[in-house]
């Protein structure tokens, strides 16, 4: 069976304990491979690489850095299908949005970035009157800590490392245990893109072991995580002490506004595609559903009815819908939300059981993409993250009314609004407690905006120059100019 190890100073090698985990295939429920099992020894020897990497290529320019991840670009370009295969098994996402969506998104972070950083400027200042000049430089942090989520796994982890190494700062960088296996596959291709030793490190194994010996290491100079508010938590209590940076992307319960006057047949169809895409698996996907009172019934008949229409199977075949729950304890946990709903007193419209399938995937984790109605905005359902394909929907009377219930949670990731009112798309905005907001569409990025959330949705932003700055020591130089 596949052992996955540890990308260390260039080199791949096993966990200094010997010992392997077990990496389950979703779709089918069995194990297909064996992770490291690594620990602080682990994550030690590869700050000692990062550390050793870091002045070398600190003071590589800009332009001979931009070459070498255009090579790793190319690679994974051209390893698109084996990579999106491998992510589907990994993950249980249908192959079709890992071809179209998360391996194409991986190339596109590392293009950006390595483009972004020949790009990026300094401020000067000619302080009149002082007769001084007072530039900034911003210069590369050091060892930096990349720590990403399961559900976007290759999407996500190299939207952490590319701008961690574009600007100049070489990384120790921990994938999920439950989605391991396009890091591992990254640290060939970086290998044969000839990334200088020690630039990039993957350390692989559990949160409590591995990111918490990244997150305490005196070394390592910033963490950027997207996972749990309380993991985000949890790491901000360790490193806030050591005054390292930090950005951390959190949870979300992200609500869509739908006011009458939208346009219908495109809000239906982008409102399925923000609550059931990789099986609601996304922290940006809309589950709470907030419907102007007269359009409500129509919107209810026609979302239930296009909702049971989604196929849930293997995600290897072309006609899947959705797929696979990432992991049983995940599926335990979305099974209670639904237990927990009805409890609560929502109606199920559709959806809300268990899926079992024949053949190959009869033992894996599969659950109906499920509509619930009939519960108040504040009930832990509609208050806590699910993270699965499980939404609510409620009518609404009036703007303030709307605003109240979206603001209400303890999140503040996204929101979506659907409306052809141009004054009330932007007052409606304005006011929504959310770090990204889309009108009239969803999950529709430009890489060089900011991301993030506010309230417990997380700290910081990533994208863009942001991403660029935040791995980087900003110093004011004055110079005073003499006669």
């Amino acid at each position: 069976m596949l052992k996955l190890e540890n990308y260390i100073g260039g080199e791949l090698v096993q966990p200094a304990s010997g010992e392997y985990l077990d990496n389950f295939d979703p779709s089918t429920g069995r194990v297909y491979s064996l992770i490291a099992d690594s620990d602080d020894r682990d994550v030690h020897l590869a700050v000692e690489a990062a550390s050793a990497a870091f002045p070398a290529w600190s003071t590589t320019s800009p332009e001979d850095r931009h070459d070498i991840l255009m090579r790793l670009v190319g690679l994974i370009e051209r390893d698109l299908e084996p990579l999106a295969l491998a992510e589907s098994i990994d993950n249980g996402k249908t192959v079709a949005i890992a071809r179209r969506l998360d391996i194409p998104r991986a190339a596109l972070n590392f293009k950006f970035y390595a483009t972004a950083a020949m790009h990026s400027a300094n401020e000067s200042h000619d302080s009149v009157g002082q007769d001084a000049i007072n530039y900034t430089l911003r210069q590369p942090l050091g060892v930096v800590g990349c720590i990403s989520p399961w559900n976007l796994p290759l999407y996500l982890f190299t939207w952490k490392i590319a701008p961690a190494i574009a600007a100049g700062c070489t990384a120790v960088a921990k994938p999920s245990e439950v989605t391991p296996m396009t890091a591992y596959m990254l640290s060939k291709l970086c290998i044969e893109a000839g990334l200088p030793a020690g630039v990039l490190n993957i350390v692989h194994g559990l949160g409590p072991k591995v990111g918490s010996a990244i997150v305490a290491h005196r070394d390592v100079k910033a963490i950027t995580f997207t996972g749990g508010t309380a993991t985000g938590e949890e790491i901000a209590r360790v490193a806030a002490p050591m005054f390292k940076k930090l950005s951390l992307e959190l949870g979300g319960k992200n609500p869509n506004i739908i006011f009458a006057d939208c346009n219908y047949e495109e809000m239906v169809a982008e409102t399925r595609r923000a609550a059931f895409a990789n099986q609601g698996e996304i922290c940006l996907c809309g589950s709470r559903i907030f419907v102007e009172r007269s359009l409500y019934e129509r919107f209810k008949k026609d979302f239930v009815e296009n909702v049971s229409g989604l196929k849930v199977g293997d995600p290897l075949e072309a006609d899947t819908d959705v797929g696979a729950i990432v992991s049983l304890p995940h599926f335990d946990k979305i099974m209670s939300y639904i237990d927990l709903a009805q409890k609560e007193g929502g109606v199920i419209l559709t959806g809300g059981k268990q899926v079992r399938l024949d053949g190959r995937c009869s033992e894996g984790w599969f659950i109906e993409p499920t509509i619930i109605e009939g519960l108040p905005h504040d009930c832990r359902t509609n208050q806590e993250e699910i993270f699965g394909p499980v939404v609510t929907i409620m009518p609404f009377d009036t703007e303030d009314e709307v605003l109240a219930y979206a603001n209400s949670v303890r999140y503040g990731l996204s929101a979506t609004v659907w409306t052809e009112n141009l004054s009330r798309a932007l007052r409606v905005a304005a006011k929504l407690e959310s770090g990204i907001v889309w009108v009239n569409c969803w999950l529709l990025r430009d890489l060089r905006t900011p991301f993030g959330g506010m309230k417990d949705s997380g700290v910081g932003r990533e994208g863009g120059f942001e991403a660029l700055r935040f791995f980087t020591e900003e110093k004011n130089v004055c110079i005073k100019v003499t006669n």
